[in-house]
């Protein structure tokens, strides 16, 4: 920025030199007041496209919570190849009847049975996907859900549980996670002072 406005300085003083010599001192101001627009306008150029004004605003993380408070009778067991047995999802102890609450807002994008399984699909803001089964339906395809929302009832029997269970499962894009890894975000890093005296 220092030098840009230097060059500004000698263009002006350049034609105000030349608009001393006479016949040529109309054309030397138009020249100083050409040179200085311009300048002046790559100042303000230059700071429109600065790095704060190019940066777009992080959207909030999206908060996720437990859909029943329940322990965990099976963690989440990812199969080794794409066909190999495995648990995409959690099972959660509770009871028939225990509401189901969404994990988090989002909209609703399936509700209903898939062969002869009842569950329930949210697709939240940073594109992850709950599904929760086996379940009393409450609420229907493109409903909008806040966390925290009944969304069902636990209804059935799901494989691999020896009592009535929640079967959680989230997937980014077409890839299952652990939803309890939603439960525990990374937040902000932030550097602190190595401590004096210390050795590393």
């Amino acid at each position: 920025m220092r030098a840009l406005l230097v060059a500004v300085v000698v263009a002006v003083g350049s034609a105000a030199a030349v608009a001393g010599d006479g016949a040529s001192a109309t054309p030397g101001r138009q020249a100083a007041s050409t040179a200085a627009s311009a300048a002046s306008t790559g100042v303000v150029a230059a700071r429109r496209s600065g790095p704060a004004a190019s940066a777009a605003e992080p959207s909030a993380p999206v908060r996720y919570g437990l859909p029943v408070r329940g322990r965990v009778v099976r963690a989440f067991d990812p199969p080794a190849t794409e066909y190999g047995a495995g648990h995409l999802g959690v099972d959660l102890s509770a009871a028939a009847g225990t509401p189901v609450l969404a994990a988090a807002d989002g909209a609703v994008t399936f509700a209903g049975a898939v062969a002869g399984r009842r569950l329930v699909v949210i697709r939240h803001a940073d594109g992850v996907r709950t599904e929760y089964e086996p379940v009393t339906v409450a609420v229907r395809s493109g409903q909008p859900v806040a966390r925290g929302q009944p969304i069902g009832q636990v209804s059935g029997r799901h494989a691999g549980c020896a009592a009535s269970c929640l079967h959680w499962g989230a997937r980014r894009a077409d890839t299952y996670i652990d939803p309890l890894s939603l439960l525990r975000p990374l937040g902000p890093v932030r550097l602190l002072p190595w401590p004096r005296g210390s050795s590393g």
